[in-house]
């Protein structure tokens, strides 16, 4: 069964996520922010990571560097309600930058390109 670590700040939105990708066979890790997301990263050792971009603490743009320092290979999926960082160099070492949505079709369907 392939891991997904989840790193959302909002506490409802993360365990909506984590049933939704759970109902689609994953086993998922979450994490409140970057310093937890980092840490489960390390011990959870997960095949895809989705990460928010503003998040208290550490911000999940900081916490993809941290992550692509030691591994260049594990999809990132930045899932944020922000469109406009996009375009921030900053962001480019993700696998994809998806704006979130009420459906999580797109998520979905991004996650299993990655995970098939």
């Amino acid at each position: 069964m392939k891991k997904i670590l989840v790193v959302e700040d909002d506490d409802n939105i993360r365990e909506l996520y984590k049933a939704e990708l759970m109902d689609e066979g994953y086993e998922v890790v979450t994490a409140c922010d970057g310093a937890q997301g980092y840490e489960s990263y390390l011990k959870e050792k997960p095949d895809l990571v989705t990460i928010d971009i503003k998040m208290e603490g550490a911000d999940g743009i900081s916490l993809m560097h941290k992550i692509r320092k030691g591994d260049k290979k594990t999809p990132i999926i930045i899932y944020t309600a922000y469109g406009e960082y996009s375009q921030d160099f900053a962001t480019w070492a993700a696998n994809e930058y998806l704006v979130k949505s009420a459906d999580l079709d797109q998520l979905k369907e991004k996650i299993k390109e990655f995970l098939p």
